[in-house]
C-alpha cells in the first residue's frame, strides 16, 4: 500500500499547496529540486496513479484516501455575527414555500430584476435536501446559463474535486449563487440585483439548516454578512449567520486565474470540513 503521506504531497500539489509538516519535520517546498526529490522517494505503484484527481482517488477505498486531516490549521477565532431579517408571516410571498423544490419553481417562474430579462436559464441551486454544507459563490456564468446549474464549468470542476479531497461528494452538499440569473460578460451583480434575490438564498438557508456555510468570493462574504470589506479581513475567522458557522475563502474562478491562491483556499476548506464534524 502507498505511504499516505506521499499521497498527501501530492494532492497538496494538486490543490496548490507550497508548503507540508511530515512527523514533525521541517517544512519542504514542493517546487525545484525540492518537488522532484519528493516525487522520487513516492514513486507510484501500480494501484497509485500521482495523475489521477481527487475526485478519482476518493471514490476509491477508504483506505487508498489522502487524509485531509494532515497540517490542516486550527480552527480560528470568532468573527462576526448576524442574525438574517425574519420572515414576515403576513405579506411575503416566500413565506409559504417549504421545500427547496418550491423555492426553485418560484425563481424559474418569477422576473425580479433586470437579470431576469436576459437569462436562458435561471439557476436556483442544486444539492442534498438534507445538506450540512451549503456553499454560496457570486452568480452563474455562461454554462451554468445554458444549463440551469450551479458550477458545471471549469470552476465547478476544481470545485468538485476540492469537495472530494474531503471527503464529501457533490451531492453530499448544497450548491447555489447569490444571484440566481447570469449577469451579462459575468459582471459583478449589482446592489438592486443582489437585493431582489437575497431572499431567495435567505430562505433557501432556513429550509436546509445547515450545519456549515462556505462563502466563496467577496460578492457572498459581503451579502452574507452585510458588510464591505475585503476578502482577505473575512477569512481566517468564524463568523455566524443565524447561528450558523461560516466561513469565507476564494471563488474557484478566481483560483482559475491566480494559482497562489489554492493553498488559503484549501486551508479554508479544512477549516469548514472540521466544524462539519464538531
Amino acid at each position: 500500500m502507498a505511504d499516505p503521506r506521499a499521497r498527501y504531497l501530492r494532492q497538496q500539489a494538486e490543490l496548490g499547496g507550497n508548503e507540508v509538516v511530515l512527523d514533525g519535520l521541517a517544512a519542504r517546498r514542493l517546487d525545484g529540486s525540492a518537488a522532484k526529490a519528493q516525487e522520487a522517494a513516492a514513486a507510484p505503484t501500480s494501484t497509485d496513479d500521482p495523475t489521477e484527481s481527487p475526485r478519482r482517488r476518493a471514490a476509491e477505498a477508504p483506505s487508498r484516501r489522502a487524509d485531509w486531516r494532515i497540517g490542516a490549521p486550527p480552527i480560528p477565532e470568532a468573527g462576526m455575527s448576524i442574525v438574517s431579517p425574519a420572515i414576515p408571516l403576513v405579506g411575503d410571498p416566500l413565506a409559504g414555500l417549504e421545500t427547496l423544490e418550491q423555492v426553485a419553481e418560484r425563481i424559474r417562474s418569477t422576473y425580479c430584476c433586470g437579470l431576469c430579462q436576459t437569462r436562458k436559464n435561471a439557476v436556483p441551486g442544486e444539492g442534498s435536501a438534507t445538506a450540512k454544507l451549503v456553499l454560496v459563490g457570486e452568480g452563474p456564468g455562461a454554462t451554468e446559463d445554458e444549463t440551469g446549474r450551479p458550477f458545471v464549468g471549469q470552476a465547478g470542476k476544481l470545485l468538485e474535486d476540492i469537495l472530494s479531497a474531503i471527503e464529501l461528494r457533490r451531492e453530499d452538499v448544497f450548491i447555489c449563487n447569490v444571484v440566481k440569473c447570469r449577469p451579462p460578460q459575468n459582471r459583478k451583480p449589482q446592489p438592486d440585483e443582489i437585493e431582489a434575490c437575497l431572499p431567495y438564498l435567505r430562505r433557501q438557508l432556513a429550509i436546509l439548516k445547515p450545519r456549515v456555510i462556505l462563502a466563496l468570493g467577496t460578492t457572498a462574504a459581503e451579502t452574507l454578512l452585510g458588510v464591505k470589506k475585503s476578502l482577505g479581513a473575512l477569512r481566517l475567522k468564524v463568523h455566524q449567520y443565524d447561528g450558523i458557522p461560516l466561513v469565507v475563502t476564494y471563488h474557484p474562478a478566481a483560483l482559475l486565474r491566480n494559482p497562489n491562491w489554492k493553498k488559503p483556499t484549501w486551508d479554508d476548506v479544512r477549516i469548514a470540513r472540521q466544524l462539519l464534524d464538531r
